[in-house]
């Protein structure tokens, strides 16, 4: 066994252990800590099969991005783990079901293979040209074999994009909303202002000494 064999193993284990613990894990902060540990290991297992661009990927966007916001909402919430483990055993014959069916289904896809039946035109280019990374071949099949669906996913997210920025935006009655403008021209005379109050009741009138004395 070689040492590429060595590591693909080892990132293997690691990531098996470590996608089991998401699911057993207690407490949700190691839930998503596990999960983060998942994907540096899933990406570690790409950059063996020579996919580094998918590798770069799945570090920048979901551990550097996604699992960080995911990590602050779940450290920010006060989540009630006994109220969430309630109906475990309750979904968990049609849990158990669904996941023996997606097992399978991934067991026939890689028991029976990965048959081309032709390779693409820019793939047969970038083979038949200099040695080029996976990076490069991948930029040249989604711009030249998959221009169009590309263009019309960033048109369905960028539709997306401007619903949610929509949607969010809008006076609400409930809505507590401050007018940023309003914040920058804001000055201390305005949001402070020193009122003169009478005093409650007149101060003590000052002791003589010898009065003081006699009272001792």
């Amino acid at each position: 066994m070689d040492v590429k064999t060595g590591f693909f193993y080892l990132f293997s284990v690691v990531l098996m252990f470590s996608a089991f613990r998401v699911v057993t894990a207690r407490n949700p902060v190691h839930a998503v800590l596990y999960l983060m540990l998942a994907f540096s290991q899933a990406s570690a297992i790409w950059l063996l099969l020579n996919a580094e661009f998918l590798a770069i990927t799945l570090v920048l966007v979901y551990l550097g991005a996604v699992m960080v916001l995911f990590l602050f909402v779940v450290m920010m919430l006060d989540i009630n783990v006994d109220t969430l483990r309630q109906g475990f055993w309750k979904n968990f014959p049609l849990a158990a079901t669904l996941g023996a069916i997606v097992a399978l289904e991934m067991g026939a896809v890689l028991m029976s293979g990965f048959r081309l039946s032709e390779v693409p035109k820019a793939v047969a280019l970038v083979a038949g040209a200099a040695p080029v990374s996976n990076s490069k071949a991948l930029g040249i099949l989604l711009y030249t074999e998959y221009l169009m669906p590309i263009q019309i996913a960033a048109s369905i997210l960028l539709v997306a994009m401007v619903a949610a920025i929509a949607l969010t935006l809008r006076e609400r009655k409930d809505s507590k909303a401050i007018n940023p403008s309003i914040q920058v021209r804001v000055r201390a005379a305005d949001r402070m202002k020193v009122v003169k109050v009478a005093a409650t009741q007149a101060a003590p009138a000052p002791v003589a000494p010898e009065a003081a004395q006699e009272n001792k």
